[in-house]
């Protein structure tokens, strides 16, 4: 890009929401947007989103998808490289821990984003939609991709939010697989346990899961999340607590 023009693009007319969103970017990324637009649209969630010109919905979803493999492709590299003699399973629960829409939704909070997002709280508030902060991280995440390209992308991921706003030593402490410890107890015990999703709510990539817990057929407990394994974990959990398990 000519630099006259990239300079003339940084001291255009920018409204103060424009203004807003480059500084934060800024702050957190630590450069400035190339293409504001695609921060704009990463804050915008679905509840105001307006059909453009060529009948296509407006809003964070696209640039949430992608955020979302991107960072979970990150993530796995560096908990891969990090942690070379662990297994499988931790790697995967570890990586979960840090992904989740409830890590993603204090990530936002922590880093300021939660502040920049829009929605029509008529539809949707901060506190029945609970992915709300979470989506937009990905999204966020997403367009710091487009902007700025896989290397700026996986530098940012790894220094200023994995580095910087998680502890992997205190997530490892405080790592519960309550879904291996009830099927452990119930082997031991020669029991039989099955996990059966009973309910599904929503839209396909944000529907809430909810699966019955049994044992030898009998109804233990009832688990909820936002992926049939975050249920299940859920279901294992309150298992767990009622047989005196943990």
């Amino acid at each position: 890009m000519n630099i006259l023009l990239h300079v003339k693009r940084f001291t255009g007319n920018y409204t103060e929401k424009d203004k807003k969103i480059i500084r934060a970017v800024r702050n957190i990324v630590g450069a400035a947007p190339l293409n504001i637009e695609l921060y704009k649209l990463a804050m915008k969630h679905t509840s105001i989103a307006k059909i453009n010109e060529k009948g296509f919905k407006e809003s964070n979803e696209r640039l949430e998808y992608l955020g979302d493999a991107i960072l979970g492709a990150v993530v796995a590299e560096y908990l891969f490289k990090k942690y070379p003699y662990k297994g499988e399973g931790f790697l995967t629960e570890i990586r979960s821990r840090i992904v989740n829409r409830e890590s993603l939704n204090r990530l936002a909070n922590r880093i300021g984003l939660s502040q920049l997002v829009e929605f029509d709280g008529k539809k949707k508030s901060k506190a029945t939609h609970k992915s709300l902060f979470g989506d937009a991280m990905e999204a966020f995440i997403g367009a710091v991709y487009l902007d700025k390209g896989f290397p700026f992308c996986k530098r940012f991921i790894i220094r200023k939010l994995i580095l910087q706003h998680y502890d992997l030593q205190e997530i490892i402490r405080n790592t519960n697989n309550f879904k291996s410890t009830i099927i452990e107890w119930c082997q031991k015990y020669n029991k039989k346990i099955d996990f059966n999703v009973m309910e599904e709510i929503g839209a396909k990539h944000k529907k809430q899961f909810k699966v019955k817990l049994s044992i030898d057929d009998v109804d233990v407990s009832e688990g909820f999340g936002l992926s049939k394994k975050k249920a299940e974990q859920d279901a294992a959990r309150k298992a767990c607590e009622q047989l005196g398990v943990i």
